[in-house]
């Protein structure tokens, strides 16, 4: 199934017939911009986080932050096959009724918009040009980056993390444990430090997810043991100045700080489940502001 769908998933990115443009549009160069009553230009970018248990997009305005439309869910897939997950993102877009750039945050290393893991994902997607893939399948310009990286750069610009030197660590925790790691407000991408091996043995999001949590039914000081145990795991290899949780048991921080024993400051992200969406749009930004103006 996994060869299947990454030949498929290729015929898609190379112009096969399969997978056309939605609905027929030209994908757009780039966002309308315009400036806020301070100067700051802004971008409306639609930005996707690609999640475990849904995928979820919604307008952002990359100047604030703010969600400029209604987010939209959309249940993930299963099996989270290539074909499945372009169509559910192409869903999104066409609920939007959107034409423009998109972000998007994706579980995997994402290297020059090649996928190149696939942890809670049809390894199909292993080699495969995400970025032009998902543009082929939406007819819109696509950027793809790790969902906890474009989480973090959500926090490090409007969050958490804003003006915060020296190093922070963002953890996101869902289905996995995902991580952002900034150096003065630089990021390093795909660290992926949820994979790591613990002192006993165990890869860390297996041991001390919120998945993991909720299938041991695990109560809150409990499972605050477990994520204490990878965060000194962490805090032992990189001495952050600070160490933002996100996801949504971050908002239930209060159930089990208790448990949490490092000696860097530990803070809830500000935008919850809400940071992917910002995030992707930023980088989508970022990308289109790399790439300079458009050609006349």
């Amino acid at each position: 199934m996994g060869e299947d769908s990454r030949r498929s998933a290729q015929r898609a990115v190379s112009g096969g017939k399969e997978w056309g443009r939605a609905s027929g549009r030209e994908p757009a160069e780039r966002a309308e911009t315009n400036e806020t009553d301070e100067g700051v230009q802004r971008m409306n970018i639609l930005g996707v986080d690609v999640g475990g248990t849904g995928i979820k997009g919604a307008v952002i305005d990359t100047a604030t932050g703010e969600l400029a439309s209604e987010r939209l869910r959309i249940e993930s897939p299963r099996p989270a096959t290539p074909e499945s997950i372009g169509v559910t993102i192409r869903a999104l877009v066409e609920q939007h009724r959107w034409s423009g750039p998109v972000g998007i945050g994706f579980p995997a290393a994402i290297q020059h918009g090649v996928a190149r893991t696939a942890a809670h994902i049809d390894p199909a997607f292993i080699g495969l040009p995400v970025a032009d893939y998902f543009s082929r399948q939406t007819g819109c310009p696509v950027h793809v980056a790790n969902d906890a990286d474009v989480a973090g750069l959500a926090e490090m610009r409007f969050g958490a993390g804003r003006g915060v030197a020296g190093v922070v660590l963002v953890v996101t925790i869902g289905t996995g444990l995902g991580t952002a790691l900034f150096s003065d407000g630089h990021l390093l991408p795909n660290t992926e430090l949820g994979h790591i091996r613990l002192d006993n043995g165990l890869e860390a999001e297996r041991y001390a997810a919120e998945a993991v949590r909720d299938a041991e039914k695990l109560k809150w000081q409990d499972w605050g043991d477990r994520l204490d145990r990878y965060l000194r795991a962490l805090e032992s290899l990189f001495w952050p100045d600070l160490i933002v949780l996100g996801g949504g048991a971050s908002k239930k921080l209060d159930k089990f700080a208790s448990r949490i024993t490092v000696r860097t400051p530990v803070v809830p992200a500000r935008f919850l489940n809400r940071a992917g969406m910002i995030g992707a749009a930023l980088f989508a930004e970022e990308k289109l502001q790399a790439a300079g103006p458009p050609l006349p």
